[in-house]
């Protein structure tokens, strides 16, 4: 399913956050929305999820605005993971996953099997009768990660999903998007780790100052001389030899 922004604009109170932003995703493609913090990446991915409503401009899915869906329709298009995994109720970690299927009206054994899949996917199955809230941040994330599978939506939309992992669960969770995408569905990430976004994302959406500067390929979009204006530090980008691409900021470190 087609995800399109149309001349976008978002503001809090007097102050514009987005800026006319155009962006359409296609099926089966990893999207990364990258640049440095307070440039409005996840305003822009609040606006493309239907949470927030822009101040101009507007979402499509599939050509319908997303204002057209009902909530049950919206649930069942689109799956989000928040930035924060926090969690005020003491749930246990299986219900939290269950509620990805509320919006589908499955019967008991196939959404059983649904969640159970999504657990054995994102390894929280052995926390299944755990309280929520004793989690760590990382295992409270793949929890939601497992939330959001369990949904099974053609869309899905993440805001900062590697954020609280550690290595080997940030190389799954990203392998998981490529995954989601080989499926058909369209993802859409919001990331700071600009080499998993290079190694995982088929595309990315390059933002500074509330817009869009460049999207396309990693290749073509990531060049040294792009980041280090966007982000102000110097950043090297090297093509190894396998054709995947290296990214190396400049290291300020004292002196020994």
């Amino acid at each position: 399913m087609t995800v399109s922004a149309r001349n976008i604009s978002f503001s809090y109170g007097t102050k514009q956050i987005l800026h006319d932003v155009n962006i359409d995703v296609e099926p089966g493609k990893v999207v990364g929305l990258l640049g440095p913090n307070g440039t409005g990446k996840s305003t822009l991915l609040g606006v493309l999820t239907g949470d927030m409503q822009p101040s101009g401009g507007e979402v499509l899915l599939n050509d319908q605005s997303i204002g057209e869906y009902t909530r049950k329709e919206l649930a069942r298009t689109r799956a989000v993971m928040p930035q924060a995994s926090d969690f005020p109720f003491a749930y246990l970690v299986r219900d939290i996953v269950a509620m990805g299927r509320a919006s589908w009206d499955t019967g008991d054994e196939e959404n059983d099997l649904i969640i159970d899949a999504a657990m054995a996917h994102t390894r929280v199955g052995d926390m299944a009768g755990r309280d929520i809230t004793s989690l760590s941040g990382g295992e409270s994330a793949r929890v939601t990660l497992a939330r959001v599978l369990a949904q099974d939506a053609s869309i899905v939309f993440l805001d900062e999903p590697t954020a609280a992992l550690d290595v080997s669960h940030q190389e799954r969770t990203m392998a998981t998007c490529v995954r989601l995408a080989e499926e058909g569905k369209t993802v859409v990430a919001v990331m700071h780790d600009i080499q998993l976004a290079a190694a995982y994302c088929d595309l990315i959406s390059l933002m500074h100052d509330g817009k869009i500067v460049s999207y396309g390929p990693p290749h073509e979009v990531l060049t040294s001389e792009r980041l280090s204006a966007i982000y102000d530090w110097p950043i090297r980008v090297l093509t190894l030899e396998d054709g995947e691409l290296a990214v190396i900021p400049a290291r300020n470190v004292r002196a020994r």
